[in-house]
């Protein structure tokens, strides 16, 4: 039992301190229980089989059905033109269809829909964006307590109850302490924490009035770009000459970008410039607009025979009819978290250029290519308007969030929309008229998305979160282990002990505030494989109903709340916000002890002990 003890101490200190993935630390906690002789290789490989995993894999491709075919995004259309621009009506109305969508489907993909959506209704309304994301956060989490498959954490606990033999959590069970939750949360935002959330200027495209897009001198100067960026031409006598940019490698030899290429007139005739190209071949008198510091750029001017013309380029040079700039923030699943932009390939595969990248709302001084990209970062990139309307299409990797002067077009309806809608519906029907089991239902409805061409199969694997898979997968043997070696009945005994001791309705406040002090800081998915059997033995000890205890558990794993780091869609919403740590504690601290108050009222009434 010690061994066990220091293995799941191991587990949170590694899963706080965010040094390594949350399922490369599941991984290891099940080859360490392995390697100590605690569980056999069937029980350490258990969760891999469970029906949960299956469950939650299935969910994400029914949601990715969805998202692919446009019926999210027409959602979010709607909600531009209901929402009117009050500053309270419009979060109300954000929360309202945000919740209700993550009642159903992933949160962090909702919220991924909504963010370019709610910059625009900022920008249109003249609302600081920083009162509007953190509301948007907020729905996302409260969303999942609506609904058994709103989040992973109901689902862990209703299996709970399904592998003892008890009739598990309908998918209904949750909606009225959610609805509850949802409520208050809602009249929190809109009435004190919009006050409590400062103004702002935007990071991505709005001014600070937000009625008009911020002038690229200013959205320049937040990345810390001026004095940056200069224009050089180049000599007939050139060695640059006949080359292609990627024989010239600048950017190897001189830490200098190429941002664009502005052929020499012809005839009288001006040629627009030409984005950057690693194929495009360089001529007399071309005129290179390139990002690098004085130095380097006087550097290569000496060895290579260019001539600067100008190192103070006018901002708007970077806007033309042709090219534009824009914002994206990498999400948390992105291929690019870990890897440099010149691991990637960046600039060859989306063929546009990171002119800078904002790191919690700072501007970093490293070479672009040379930075190792992290979750939540903000990339500023330029580049043809077409290719800017591509990057709207990708959504595993990062999220558009801002423009300057030209909007692209958003991803409209498909032919497929009413389709994956009725397979959404007839998943809904299924499990909640427990026509068949759940996991049936789910795998029913992903094959189905698939077969009927909503997505394709390499599009619902990408869309998985396979870290979210992994990590309940590797961490439900721990609870196994924790049975097997006594460790359960000891930490369900010491509640009993101390708070049961004292009432039920005391116990269901500790299991509330420690899951909810656990969800701040660590995956509320692996909080509620840890407490989740806890709760329920020390409901059995006491002699008391699990139900409420588990709920309370569930509901309490999605308060992450109070930090940016609690849950991927507060870090989503952090660089385009540009929160602080101090804004997400002192908003986000009242709606938790309040969503613990209500708790402890309504649980007992819906869920007697």
């Amino acid at each position: 039992m010690i061994i066990v003890f220091g293995i799941l101490t191991l587990t949170v200190i590694l899963f706080a301190s965010d040094r390594l993935r949350l399922d490369v630390v599941a991984l290891m906690a099940v080859l360490l229980l392995l390697l100590t002789g605690i569980l056999t290789p069937a029980e350490a490989l258990a969760g891999f089989s469970d029906p949960i995993v299956l469950i939650i894999a299935g969910l994400f491709i029914v949601g990715a059905g969805l998202f692919q075919t446009g019926v999210a995004d027409a959602l979010g259309q709607q909600l531009v033109r209901l929402a009117g621009t009050g500053e309270a009506r419009l979060i109300v109305a954000i929360m309202l269809i945000v919740a209700f969508l993550s009642a159903f489907l992933s949160s962090t993909g909702t919220v991924a829909v909504f963010l370019p959506v709610v910059v625009s209704l900022a920008q249109r309304t003249g609302i600081s964006p920083t009162k509007l994301l953190l509301p948007l956060a907020y729905a996302s989490l409260i969303g999942g307590m609506l609904t058994l498959i709103g989040t992973p954490p109901n689902i862990v606990v209703s299996n709970q109850l399904q592998s003892a033999g008890i009739t598990p959590f309908g998918f209904f069970s949750f909606t009225p302490v959610g609805a509850v939750m949802l409520v208050i949360g809602i009249v929190y935002m809109a009435m004190v924490g919009r006050r409590l959330l400062p103004e702002r200027a935007h990071l991505s495209g709005v001014s600070r009035d937000g009625k008009t897009p911020i002038d690229p001198a200013t959205l320049l100067a937040l990345y810390d770009l001026p004095g940056k960026l200069a224009r050089v031409q180049i000599e007939p006598s050139s060695p640059l000459v006949g080359q292609t940019l990627a024989q010239a490698n600048l950017r190897a030899r001189y830490r200098v970008n190429v941002v664009d290429v502005e052929p020499p007139a012809s005839q009288g005739m001006i040629a627009p410039p030409q984005v950057a190209r690693s194929g495009i071949t360089l001529k007399p008198m071309d005129v290179l607009l390139v990002k690098g510091s004085a130095d380097d750029v006087a550097r290569l001017a000496k060895d290579l025979q260019v001539r600067v013309l100008a190192t103070d380029v006018n901002p708007d040079d970077l806007i033309t009819e042709e090219t534009g700039i824009v914002e994206l923030v990498l999400t948390p699943r992105s291929r690019l978290i870990g890897h440099t932009l010149r691991e990637v390939r960046f600039q060859d595969t989306y063929q546009v250029l990171v002119l800078a990248i904002l790191r919690m709302g700072a501007p970093l001084d490293a070479p672009t290519s040379q930075v190792e990209l992290r979750f939540g970062d903000t990339l500023l990139v330029q580049g043809d308007w077409e290719r800017i309307a591509s990057l709207l299409d990708e959504r595993n990797d990062f999220v558009v969030v801002g423009e300057i002067r030209r909007p692209p077009v958003r991803r409209a309806l498909t032919r497929r929309a009413p389709i994956a809608l009725a397979i959404m519906i007839g998943m809904l029907f299924l499990i909640s008229f427990e026509v068949m089991p759940m996991v049936t239902a789910v795998l029913l409805a992903a094959v189905a998305m698939v077969l009927t061409g909503c997505l394709s199969m390499d599009e619902g694997y990408r869309a998985i979160n396979w870290e979210s898979v992994v990590l309940i997968a590797g961490m439900l043997p721990m609870a196994t282990a924790l049975d097997k070696t006594g460790g359960m009945s000891l930490a369900a005994s010491g509640l009993t002990a101390t708070l049961g001791a004292v009432s039920p309705l005391a116990l269901m406040a500790g299991l509330f505030i420690l899951t909810a002090m656990f969800s701040q800081f660590i995956s509320n998915t692996a909080t509620t494989v840890l407490m989740a059997p806890i709760a329920f033995q020390a409901a059995i000890e006491l002699g008391v109903s699990p139900y409420p205890l588990l709920m309370v558990v569930a509901l309490a794993a999605s308060t992450a709340f109070a930090t940016p780091v609690a849950s991927p869609v507060n870090t989503l919403v952090l660089g385009p916000g540009d929160y602080r740590f101090t804004d997400f504690v002192r908003v986000g601290t009242p709606l938790l002890v309040m969503m613990l108050i209500a708790s402890l009222l309504v649980v007992p009434v819906l869920f007697p002990l």
